[in-house]
């Protein structure tokens, strides 16, 4: 073969393209878009937003070859935007506003805002189709002008099935078999994306000699499981959340599975210890003090040890806080008090605690009556009363 599988593969309408059934299935929003598209010559601009391998690229191209536009493809790792405003420029000069061009812009989160800034004109005047494709949040990714003028496009992780009919077609072009265990095998360890699945289906055919491919083959194949965790992107926010809210439920089971992602990912140890150690004070706090040791211990650990073997003491502390007493009344009596500073500003602090090192302060009563253990209040004035700690 002179192309890899998935561009082999790769469909060129919505009839073989697999998955997503929710927008390009009979009721999908962009089987309704090409429809009206192709009616009346409209067709917006939009965002894809999906996992890697789940169709962005495939679905645009799609989109052009239904409507009959041109087609421009880019990806924001590699290509300035001058690049695309200087494309444009010749599209404006031959008036294509009849016909506008579909511009796919893979990664469109690379870009930076300035550079974003640059296609928001051609997008408003509808100079282009711009349809751009992103792993990360365009919420916080994509800059507002912009995403008010796209419709954004949601698409999910693949399904086991999408995957198995996949597979099934990659089967056919390299003219090979897979044993049941392996084809599951695969399934699991492409994580839902199906470019990783068909070169890691071509590998393994290039390497077995047997036309059945095993369980073995595809493992020489992947050589890791693949993993989806970005250290800056959603995903890192989506287990770190999930990693935090299981301590806090006290589930050592999920709590030791996120913290198990996050090292075959390659997270960062101390990133792990540091936000054990907040969580210690955070949500055990009083119920077992002790907590906030153990953390402070494990971070200690990590820093000396380094992986591989600091994963035993990650293990061993995600236990011990997942197991211990949860109170998170310090904490948020801490958060009522530092609410009432940002309301009221700096109120006067009472006279009877306050430092006189001085005559003159002594003179206006500073200190006066002050008794190290006394039972007055000592809130000022206006908040009298107030009990934060409960």
């Amino acid at each position: 073969m002179t192309q890899p599988l998935p561009e082999i593969l790769r469909p060129h309408n919505l009839d073989a393209y697999i998955g997503q059934e929710h927008i390009a299935g009979k009721k999908g929003v962009i089987t309704h878009l090409l429809e009206n598209g192709k009616k009346n010559g409209f067709f917006p601009s939009l965002i894809f937003w999906g996992p890697p391998g789940t169709g962005k690229t495939t679905l645009a191209r799609i989109i052009a070859h239904e409507l009959k536009r041109e087609f421009y493809e880019f990806s924001a790792v590699n290509t300035s935007s001058k690049v695309i405003a200087d494309l444009i420029k010749g599209f404006e000069k031959e008036s294509k506003r009849d016909n506008p061009p579909i511009v796919f812009l893979d990664e469109i989160h690379r870009f930076n805002k300035a550079q974003q800034d640059r296609l928001l004109p051609h997008v408003e005047k509808g100079t282009i189709i711009l349809i751009g494709a992103t792993t990360e949040n365009p919420s916080f990714e994509v800059i507002g002008a912009l995403l008010s003028r796209c419709r954004v496009v949601v698409l999910k992780e693949l399904s086991e099935n999408d995957l198995d009919t996949i597979i099934e077609r990659g089967l056919l072009e390299i003219k090979k078999g897979i044993e049941p265990t392996a084809k599951q095998f695969l399934i699991e360890a492409s994580n839902g994306d199906a470019r990783v699945l068909l070169n890691v289906l071509e590998i393994a055919a290039n390497i077995s000699k047997s036309q059945k491919l095993s369980v073995k083959s595809i493992e020489s194949a992947l050589q890791r499981r693949q993993l989806s965790f970005d250290k800056q992107g959603e995903e890192h926010y989506n287990v770190i959340s999930a990693f935090i809210k299981s301590m806090r439920a006290s589930n050592v089971d999920a709590a030791l599975y996120y913290l198990a992602r996050m090292v075959e990912a390659g997270q960062d140890p101390l990133y792990i210890a540091r936000r054990m150690i907040i969580f210690a004070s955070e949500d055990i706090g009083m119920a077992q003090p002790t907590a906030l040791v153990v953390a402070n211990d494990v971070f200690r650990a990590c820093e000396v040890i380094g992986y591989p073997e600091c994963q035993i003491n990650l293990m061993h502390g995600v236990t011990y806080l997942s197991l211990a007493k949860k109170d998170r009344s310090a904490y948020e009596a801490y958060g009522k008090a530092k609410a009432d500073v940002l309301n009221y500003g700096n109120l006067p602090v009472p006279l009877v605690i306050r430092n006189a090192p001085t005559k003159l302060m002594k003179s206006l009563d500073y200190g006066k009556g002050y008794e190290m253990y006394t039972k007055e209040e000592l809130l000022p004035e206006k908040l009298r009363g107030k009990r934060y700690l409960k």
